[in-house]
């Protein structure tokens, strides 16, 4: 029971905080279907391009929140830590979206709607220049974090999510798609300054607080890129996975694609509790491995395990029970082909949230173990050489299109889920128990 009441007690407001944040773009999305199917097909392309490099940047500074709480402890330059962050994801947010863009002309070439291309660009370039300062703000989420002290975070999130759709309706009237992406640019932006300005209100935040980034020492800025591009690399390589299905699916026609989009979304908002069960599943095994304490690591990885099984056992309840109810805020929009196949995936969809929080919660434990490189090799075996293929072969040559690519989907995310959770039962057991040191 202490163990389920320890984690759930740091779970819970992570996951509040990743339900909130992801909010926004579930506000883009439901807008999106506001304008048609074929608005939906290309807003939903470019989130799924602009999300492969949000993902990849916030992996880069996932380990920023672990280094300052050690930091801290230690009464070490927090400041430090903090300045090179932020050095870390400027460079990665200015080079993400000059990136987004030349992805999003590219897309053009591998047999995309030219509709849905024409209309996806305005949303991807007024989109890219919000990554830099959302992961300006995720660095600054990761220094509250770690110093445990991250009162305002959850408040700010949520009153993104009312500015985010007010931007969206005022925007939309006089950009069209264009003001979505904008909007979440400029709520980027806004949140991030909200808060900065909140820690720097803080008397025990405010002194570390220190944005000359050029004062940042390389050793530093070595130490923090060494611990983040393994995580990030693990977080694109899922994102790619779903990234390149997603372009698959687009081959089938705008109504696959908005189908898609639509319960992509609803996984994605889902996958908000195995993140916040992951990191906080991560923080526990970390501290119980330092100490030598092997048997409270795995009860830790247990408990974690049986928490995501539950809450995907109550979505799916509700996706099977309840579909159109479920579906209708993506795609009220009267196209009878686009729900017909939205229904089957989110059949699919009921089971796979179980595989795809086991594995997300397996990438956590590892990382709680300092193994991030093996989550990353794991996750290439996983997604790239089971998965992507499997949905190719389900969704072209036995023809089951749209629907195979999903089943492809469930494949691959089994599989890593295996991998990984293996290799934390084997990497924990090589460990030398406490007793033993």
């Amino acid at each position: 029971m202490g163990t389920t009441r320890e984690l759930t007690t740091l779970a819970v407001p992570l996951v509040l905080t990743q339900l909130a944040q992801v909010a926004l773009t579930t506000t883009d999305t439901v807008m999106l279907g506001l304008l048609g199917v074929e608005a939906l097909a290309a807003g939903g392309l470019a989130m799924v391009i602009f999300n492969q490099f949000r993902t990849m940047g916030v992996g880069l500074v996932t380990a920023v929140g672990n280094q300052v709480a050690a930091a801290h402890a230690r009464r070490e330059d927090v400041g430090d830590l903090l300045r090179a962050a932020l050095a870390l994801a400027t460079v990665a947010g200015v080079a993400g979206a000059a990136l987004m863009v030349a992805v999003g002309e590219g897309v053009a070439l591998l047999g995309q709607d030219p509709a849905v291309i024409e209309k996806m660009r305005p949303v991807l370039w007024t989109l890219a220049p919000g990554l830099v300062p959302c992961l300006w703000f995720q660095v600054v989420r990761q220094f509250t974090v770690g110093m445990r002290r991250p009162q305002a975070l959850l408040r700010i999130t949520l009153a993104s999510i009312a500015v985010n759709a007010a931007l969206n309706l005022a925007l939309m009237g006089v950009l069209g798609l264009a003001g979505i992406g904008l909007a979440t640019s400029v709520v980027y932006l806004l949140t991030f300054l909200a808060l900065y300005g909140s820690a720097r209100r803080d008397p025990e935040l405010a002194p570390m607080l220190d944005l000359r980034v050029w004062r940042a020492r390389p050793a530093t800025l070595r130490r923090l890129t060494g611990l983040g591009v393994p995580i990030a690399a693990t977080y694109g390589s899922e994102a790619g996975f779903f990234s390149v299905v997603a372009l698959l699916v687009g081959t089938f026609g705008t109504a696959a694609l908005a189908a898609h989009t639509a319960v992509n979304q609803l996984v994605y908002i889902v996958f908000q509790i195995s993140v916040g069960l992951s990191h906080a599943a991560s923080i526990g095994v970390s501290r119980e491995a330092a100490l030598g304490d092997t048997p409270s690591a795995r009860r830790i990885a247990r408990t974690a395990l049986a928490c995501g099984a539950g809450a995907m056992g109550v979505v799916a309840v509700v996706y099977l029970a309840l579909p159109d109810l479920v579906l209708r805020p993506f795609l009220d929009t009267g196209d009878d082909t686009a729900m017909g196949i939205a229904r089957s995936l989110l059949t699919v969809a009921a089971v796979m949230q179980f595989v795809d929080c086991a594995q997300n919660v397996g990438v956590g434990l590892l990382r709680g173990l300092d193994d991030t490189k093996g989550g990353f090799r794991l996750t290439l075996v996983g997604y790239w050489l089971v998965g992507l293929p499997a949905a190719w072969l389900l969704a072209v040559p036995a023809g089951l299109d749209t629907l195979g690519t999903w089943l492809g989907l469930f494949a691959g995310l089994a599989v890593t889920a295996a991998l990984l959770l293996a290799r934390f039962h084997r990497t924990l057991s090589a460990l030398r128990p406490l007793r033993e040191r």
